[in-house]
């Protein structure tokens, strides 16, 4: 016998005057949780956010809450992909990338503990699940220093303390280690036995909590696939913006000469009595290819931040970028200018009101602005790259009006249009759906074979791996461990 928590009914929602979802029906009963899936572009959020009536829909969304359970609120929470951090002055404004790596920085930002015991001042509660998302460590750091996974955890945490009826959770997996993915899995199913229905925005290659029953997957024809977990099959769908591999312009612009890309002898970053980094002596060769590799907050993020000019702290220590000791003059312009770079935090923090083509083009120049008029190679450079990722027609468009995915995209040609010798990918295909994160490691694999590009990677996905990639660093609380010449069936394993 049924029992509905979720009836929903749309004809449409309309979002800046253009029909973006139309056509959906589905039930959904109490104790079942849903997934919604589908390529990026197709309106995965756009229909979360409905479902926490906060978009207009032409329909009817019935949500029936449970006014006899006491334990749960009977109400809807909806938690972003990403949290937005708030000063001791309550303001979202004026943060920015590289102050995660200012120690005098983090004054102004609320300790982890701060923000979990404003929510629920029982600290037994509290550092339960401090402990069971695997943060109980951090809990009185600055939340402006936590890595891109710990951020997650946290907000995650924020979240569970004060569970509502309906939790809709947008993408929970993405930067989460394979440990904290499966922690949170149990949490997921332990919160569902006591009243609250999960919805989850996700891709189909992520694993899912047992409680999952149902799925919806969106697709851009509007044949909309509602089903059991159990009896559903991925549509074969193309993704709304693909990557064209045969068009990659494979000319290398930088003439830098080197045999070592980065060298680093006895590098230690400690922010108080915390040690990020312990004693790195890493050598990176012109060509290498390495996976950068630890659970979440194990100092891979930080790490490139000594790379890219970022940190500080790399004035410290004694760090040899294309055979150069760093801290000889040399300017962050000097520093950045032979390396493209993406990262979670670059995604967070770039100004989403810059044009797709604005944003290509700052990657020639390691700028959040175009200042200057472009020369016509770096015209024909920035129209090469909108050419590979498919971007061509959406080129006028602000970061702000595009899907998650799809400004993703957008910072990965940002990254690349300078076709530079040496590649910092920090979880680059985060967002990207099946389909894109497949051509994005087929075209990684394609520039190391053409050009010799040295790369830097990070990922807890094997499927998110090039071929090429047969190098490890692995950090353990910011302990080196080099791992040389490993197969790549071996690579992830966490």
């Amino acid at each position: 016998m049924s029992n509905p928590f979720i009836v929903a009914h749309i004809k449409n929602i309309v979002l800046n005057g253009v029909s973006v979802l139309e056509n959906i029906d589905f039930s959904l009963n109490k104790g079942e949780n849903l997934i919604i899936t589908g390529a990026s572009g197709n309106g995965k959020t756009t229909m979360a956010l409905a479902l926490a009536k906060k978009l207009y829909v032409n329909g009817v969304i019935d949500i029936f809450f449970d006014k006899e359970n006491t334990e749960v609120q009977p109400t809807t929470k909806f938690i972003e992909q990403r949290y937005s951090l708030k000063n001791k002055g309550n303001l979202t404004t004026g943060f920015y990338y590289q102050q995660r790596f200012n120690s005098s920085d983090s004054t102004d930002s609320y300790t982890v503990m701060d923000e979990l015991l404003a929510i629920d001042d029982n600290k037994e509660s509290v550092e339960n699940l401090l402990n069971n998302l695997n943060l109980f460590e951090r809990k009185e750091a600055p939340i402006i220093q936590l890595s891109s996974g710990e951020h997650k955890r946290f907000q995650l945490i924020k979240a569970l303390l004060k569970p509502s009826q309906l939790m809709i959770l947008d993408e929970p997996f993405i930067g989460l280690d394979k440990a904290s993915r499966e922690k949170l899995y149990a949490i997921i199913d332990e919160r569902t036995i006591k009243g609250s229905t999960f919805i989850i925005i996700s891709g189909v290659h992520h694993a899912f909590p047992k409680s999952a029953a149902k799925i919806l997957e969106l697709n851009s024809n509007t044949t909309h696939q509602f089903s059991s977990i159990k009896d559903f099959t991925p549509t074969l769908q193309e993704s709304k913006f693909k990557i064209d591999t045969d068009a990659i312009p494979l000319i290398q612009k930088d003439s830098l000469v080197f045999e070592n890309a980065i060298r680093m002898v006895n590098v230690n970053v400690q922010y108080g009595e915390k040690k990020i980094l312990n004693n790195i002596n890493w050598t990176v060769k012109k060509g290498e290819k390495w996976l950068v590799k630890g659970h979440n907050g194990a100092g891979k993020s930080t790490l490139l931040s000594l790379i890219t000019g970022d940190n500080p702290q790399a004035y410290a220590n004694e760090i040899y970028l294309f055979d150069k000791r760093r801290g000889r003059g040399e300017t962050i312009w000097d520093i950045k200018r032979p390396i493209g770079f993406v990262s979670p935090e670059v995604f967070a923090y770039y100004d989403k009101n810059l044009t797709v083509y604005t944003t290509v083009a700052c990657g020639l120049f390691d700028t959040m602005g175009l200042f200057k008029k472009l020369k016509p190679e770096e015209e024909a450079s920035v129209a090469a790259w909108l050419n590979v990722f498919n971007l061509n027609t959406i080129q006028n468009k602000r970061l702000n009006t595009l899907s998650s995915g799809q400004q993703r995209m957008v910072l990965l040609a940002n990254a690349l249009v300078k076709n530079p010798p040496l590649l910092l990918l920090d979880e680059p295909c985060q967002g990207l759906d099946e389909s894109q994160t497949q051509e994005f490691v087929q075209m990684i694999d394609i520039l190391v074979e053409k050009l010799n590009t040295t790369i830097l990677y990070i990922s807890h996905y094997d499927n998110e791996i090039p071929n090429c990639i047969d190098q490890i660093l692995q950090l353990e609380h910011g302990n080196p461990t080099l791992l040389k010449n490993h197969k790549r069936e071996i690579l992830v394993h966490e």
